[in-house]
């Protein structure tokens, strides 16, 4: 699947409308809505988003403000790389009273920041460190663990403004030790590097900084993404 990351910060009407024409053509799988820092209501963009066109929105939530009960579902996000209380369980404490009544749309994810290099919003804003360059085993053995701790699946984040993807050995490796399923995002800024990454084993990948500086880079990694399928499909 193909997933493109709209933050409301940058997100004006015009561009907002040409995004989602691209998106819809390119037949995007969903969009996911939310930021690390965000002054713009998030439940007004999904709105907007869903007036636009019909291709599930899921809040991508970056902290406690942008929570909305506007969107198709929820990825309950849990920062399991880092050892931030909050990011973990606090935060979630709060939440769950506001998310009750759409409990059957929330999905909880088990969030691993990576080392891509170059400092990110989510390293800055979260305050923790990410799994290093490399470590194949502990970003192995934290994916596993959010596995058995009940996550419906894993991101492996580079972050906004990483300099590179989450490396492919990585994927692959974690790939291989899980069930269920596995996203992986920033860096992405490429056709390439979308083919690596589904190569390697992501189930999904999200686009987001990437389209901002090449609006066409959607309709290639969905070009990707159907690549991979009609293969898949042939074995």
């Amino acid at each position: 699947m193909v997933a493109q990351l709209i933050d409301p910060d940058k997100a004006g009407d015009e561009v907002l409308v040409a995004a989602v024409s691209y998106a819809a053509e390119a037949r995007v799988d969903l969009f996911l809505a939310g930021g690390s820092l965000t002054g713009v209501p998030v439940g007004g963009l999904i709105q907007r988003l869903k007036k636009l066109s019909d291709i599930p929105v899921v809040l991508f939530p970056g902290n406690l403000t942008q929570l909305t009960t506007e969107a198709d579902a929820v990825f309950l996000l849990s920062l399991i790389s880092g050892r931030n209380p909050e990011l973990l369980i606090g935060n979630h404490v709060v939440a769950a009273p506001y998310l009750k009544h759409m409990r059957d749309r929330v999905i909880p994810v088990g969030y691993i920041l990576t080392d891509c290099g170059g400092g990110t919003s989510v390293q800055y804003m979260s305050q923790t460190s990410p799994v290093p360059y490399g470590k194949h085993d502990i970003a192995v053995a934290t994916a596993l663990a959010g596995e058995m701790l009940g996550m419906k699946a894993i991101y492996l984040e580079g972050g906004s403004g990483a300099a590179r993807p989450v490396e492919m050995a990585m994927i692959s490796a974690v790939r291989m030790e899980i069930t269920i399923p596995l996203i992986t995002g920033g860096g992405i800024d490429s056709s390439v590097k979308a083919d690596e990454a589904f190569t390697a084993g992501a189930d999904m990948i999200v686009i987001g900084n990437g389209c901002e500086e090449n609006p066409m880079l959607i309709a290639e990694a969905c070009q990707v993404r159907d690549n991979h399928n009609r293969h898949v499909m042939s074995i």
